[in-house]
């Protein structure tokens, strides 16, 4: 499924975006996950590829990877997993880049496309930086979507928007991932620069935790990512059926 096509017809039809994180082989039932969040109104799913180091991660998230890594989780592994999903929605992975290169460029990228994989954000690798990966990735046909920050000149912004596939990830705030009591204040600023820079979905991400706070930042964008808030969720032992009970009330939200 082509994923930047998807995710903009479903903007044509007035609908705001929405993206959970859910981490790979974080438990058995993972899969069912996906599968739960999607019914629950979700437009696409990013599923994180467990690493012992994600330096764009707080807490809950680096908690997440590391029992999904203790469970015996794998690159390769939760690939082959993505594989047995079957939603009508994009599958999107979220990794980084030692993964990425211990793998190689060309075996990365056409696993994923194999495994039914539609998109890759690699938030370490540098918009400067991509010739391998991306090239790899976009003859495989998996849509590398970049990220911007609020401190990104407007210069660079273009040519990030300009280079990402699928969307562009608009960073909320400096700072790693995790939940807020409120939406940070960049928010709003970097949801209507991207917009301003390109026409391409521009979804908002990290820090936003709440069904309020989801229609706040999707004000001045497309949508938004929700990671922490869910995957907490997940730790504290929720399965499918309370996940898909938080995603149906940002569906709410976000719809209202």
């Amino acid at each position: 499924m082509n994923l930047e096509k998807h995710l903009r017809a479903r903007r044509e039809t007035g609908a705001k975006l929405l993206v959970p994180y859910v981490t790979g082989g974080l438990g058995r039932e993972w899969c069912d996950v996906v599968r739960a969040v999607v019914d629950a109104g979700a437009d696409a799913v990013e599923v994180g590829i467990p690493f012992s180091d994600p330096i764009m991660d707080g807490r809950t998230i680096q908690e997440a990877s590391q029992r999904a890594l203790d469970l015996g989780a794998t690159p390769v592994g939760v690939m082959d997993e993505i594989a047995t999903i079957e939603v009508p929605a994009p599958l999107v992975v979220m990794t980084y880049y030692n993964l990425v290169a211990r793998l190689g460029h060309e075996r990365a990228a056409h696993h994923l496309r194999a495994c039914g994989v539609d998109g890759a954000i690699v938030p370490d690798l540098p918009y400067d930086e991509l010739d391998g990966w991306g090239d790899a990735a976009d003859a495989a046909g998996v849509e590398t979507v970049l990220l911007a920050a609020p401190t990104t000149p407007d210069d660079r912004l273009h040519a990030i928007c300009e280079r990402s596939h699928g969307f562009v990830y608009g960073v909320s705030l400096m700072g790693v991932t995790g939940e807020r009591t409120e939406l940070a204040a960049h928010a709003a600023e970097m949801g209507r620069r991207c917009k301003a820079a390109t026409d391409k979905p521009v979804l908002l991400g990290v820090g936003i935790s709440t069904p309020d706070q989801a229609a706040e930042a999707a004000a001045s964008a497309d949508g938004v990512i929700v990671g922490s808030a869910l995957v907490r969720r997940l730790l504290d032992g929720g399965g499918a059926s309370e996940a898909a009970t938080f995603v149906r009330s940002l569906r709410v939200a976000l719809d209202a």
